[in-house]
Parts: C-alpha cells; sequence; structure tokens
C-alpha cells in the first residue's frame, strides 16, 4: 500500500523540469560571487518581493535567523506571536545565535493585536530589556495556514515605523499567502526590513531559502552565513531548480488550497475529530482530535497512529492537534484516497 504523505509540502521531490535545470545549471564559486545561476536566483527573488537585494541560504531557520541577527542587537528583545516559528521551532537560536531575548504575545489567530505590540514595547534607555525588533509571520504555520492581507498588517508595522523598530517577516509560505488573498507577494512585503521565503516548501523546490533586505543589509548578511556555516561553492546546481520553483511554483499553489479545504470538509464530517473547513486558508489544516475523556494526552498520537496503519501520514501539535498539508506532489486522486482511508478510521 502507497503511503500519501500530508506531514508537510517539504516532502515533494523535485520534478523533470528542475532536475534537467540541476544537470544543466551554469555554476561557479559562489564565495567568490561567481555563481551565475546563484546571482540570477537573488535578483529574481529580490524583485519578486520589491528589495533591493537577496541572499539564498541552504534553509528558512538560517535564514529567518540572518535576518534577526542584522535588526535586533544583543540584549534586547523580539516581540513575536506566542506560537511563531522562530520561536517554537528554531531550537532557541534566536538566543542560542544572537543574543536575542523573545517575548511571546499572544493571539486568537497568529498575529497579536496592535495593542499588544503596544503594550510589550519597551524603548531603550532604562532598567529593562529593550525591544529590539519585531517579528510577524505569514502564513502562519501552527495557527493553520493563516493569511494575512495588508490591512492586518500595516497597522502593527506602522507602529513600528513611529517607534523605530525593525521588522522581520517570516515568509516561508508568503506566495501560499499572496495566492489566498489575490495579491502579490511584493505587496504583502512591503514595509518589512528583512524577509525570508522558502523555495522548499510550497513552491516545491528541493532544498534553499532566500532572505531579501537592502543592499547593505544583505552585504552584511553574507558575513553571517559564512560564519554560521551557510557559505557555499558551485550550489547554482541547488539555485536551478530554486530558479524553477520560484517562476513556476506560485501559479500551482491554489490547487493546494483547494484540496486542503476539500480535505477539512470530508473531515469536519468524521465522528472524533473537529475542524472548521472555513479556516482553512491555504494549505495547512488543523484538526481536533476529540479526547477519550479527561485526562486523555495521547488522543492525537492514537489518531495519527491509526491514520499512518491506512497510508495516510500527519503530524501532531500536541496532545490533541494534528496538522495536514497539501502540496504538489498530492493529486486529486492521490487526495481521494486519502479521504476513502481516513473515513475508514475508527
Amino acid at each position: 500500500m502507497n503511503s500519501i504523505d500530508l506531514r508537510s509540502d517539504t516532502v515533494t521531490k523535485p520534478d523533470a523540469a528542475m532536475r534537467r535545470a540541476m544537470a544543466e545549471a551554469e555554476v561557479g564559486d559562489d564565495v567568490y560571487g561567481e555563481d551565475p545561476t546563484v546571482r540570477r536566483l537573488e535578483e529574481e527573488s529580490a524583485a519578486a518581493l520589491g528589495f533591493e537585494a537577496a541572499l539564498f541560504v541552504p534553509s528558512g531557520i538560517m535564514g529567518n535567523q540572518i535576518g534577526l541577527r542584522l535588526l535586533a542587537p544583543r540584549g534586547s528583545e523580539l516581540l513575536c506571536d506566542e506560537r511563531a516559528h522562530v520561536l517554537l521551532y528554531e531550537l532557541g537560536a534566536v538566543s542560542a545565535l544572537s543574543g536575542i531575548q523573545p517575548r511571546p504575545l499572544a493571539s486568537d489567530d497568529g498575529l497579536p493585536a496592535l495593542e499588544s505590540f503596544r503594550r510589550a514595547y519597551v524603548a531603550r534607555g532604562g532598567y529593562r530589556v529593550p525591544t529590539g525588533a519585531l517579528a510577524l509571520e505569514n502564513t502562519h504555520n501552527v495557527a493553520g495556514g493563516r493569511a494575512f492581507a495588508r490591512a492586518r498588517l500595516e497597522p502593527v508595522l506602522a507602529f513600528a515605523r513611529e517607534a523605530g523598530v525593525p521588522v522581520h517577516l517570516d515568509g516561508a509560505r508568503i506566495f501560499n499567502a499572496a495566492a489566498a488573498l489575490g495579491t502579490s507577494a511584493a505587496e504583502l512585503a512591503r514595509g518589512f526590513d528583512t524577509v525570508m521565503f522558502c523555495f522548499s516548501k510550497g513552491l516545491g523546490a528541493p532544498v534553499g531559502s532566500v532572505l531579501c533586505a537592502s543592499a547593505a543589509r544583505v552585504a552584511e548578511a553574507r558575513e553571517i552565513r559564512r560564519q554560521l556555516g551557510g557559505a557555499m561553492r558551485q550550489v547554482g546546481v541547488l539555485a536551478a531548480a530554486a530558479l524553477v520553483a520560484l517562476r513556476e511554483g506560485p501559479a500551482r499553489l491554489p490547487a493546494d488550497h483547494a484540496r486542503a479545504r476539500r480535505l477539512a470538509e470530508a473531515l469536519a464530517v468524521l465522528p472524533g475529530v473537529e475542524i472548521d473547513p472555513a479556516t482553512v486558508e491555504t494549505n495547512i489544516g488543523i484538526l481536533r482530535v476529540v479526547p477519550d475523556g479527561p485526562g486523555d494526552a495521547a488522543a492525537a498520537a492514537r489518531w495519527i497512529a491509526a491514520a499512518r496503519a491506512s497510508g495516510v501520514l500527519m503530524s501532531p501539535l500536541d496532545a490533541e492537534r494534528v496538522r495536514f498539508v497539501t502540496h504538489r506532489d498530492l493529486s486529486d486522486a492521490d487526495l481521494d484516497e486519502a479521504i476513502r482511508r481516513l473515513r475508514g478510521l475508527r
């Protein structure tokens, strides 16, 4: 029985166009700035988001961490959502690598209210840890792939400008957000000081992310990337696949979103499972498995194990919640089969 993998959109395999581009890539030593494919990728990435420059990095975590180090001084605070990827899933890197203290803020949907940022902000010059930077996430992973429109972002950005605090955007899936909202990635990125997005998530490349910023910040980012061990040599073989993903991937995202919504609708009628399909805006959905009773800490684990036994793979978020993610390697037929198998769970 073949497995249908809904754990993440990072599980996709490079397609024929990517493999061909990788095999034929023109390369050079990127540490010397001599890889033409990397340069082309960085130029097109910066243009796609409306920035002066961009830096190709091996992973989204590295891109986020370089961006935050550029913005927040050591010994300052980073204000972010309490479920932010930079807080929960980067192994404390913001503190361990850059000496920045994260301060989580509560939210209903992954974007803290403006007043939460206002109350948490601390100016320099006193006894308290000053605010060094803000970080937002769009789409928001743990909030179920929620996409935040410009109207939601602008008040926070305006406050940051007023306070003189820079803002980083973890835009790992910013093209998913743009597709869901009917706008451009550049429009969603406007006003941020640094933006990271991934080629290896919704866009379908095998590896790589990019950090977009001003030319001056990207020059500094190159030094930090080297310090972190992220400088690479003939990396055009990877950048070539990322170029295909950047040029062709965004147009395919609405199909992923439609499949995620259809899966949510199918799951919503199953006994013992709770999910509101209306909250599935992009390619991520989060369902709650109803516990057997008080103290049941294994509801999600049991459901995931049963799904795996049927050949459907999903990821746990906590004791009750399960995440599924649709992606380019999941066809309509695969989705139909996944729904059929999940309907048979007991």
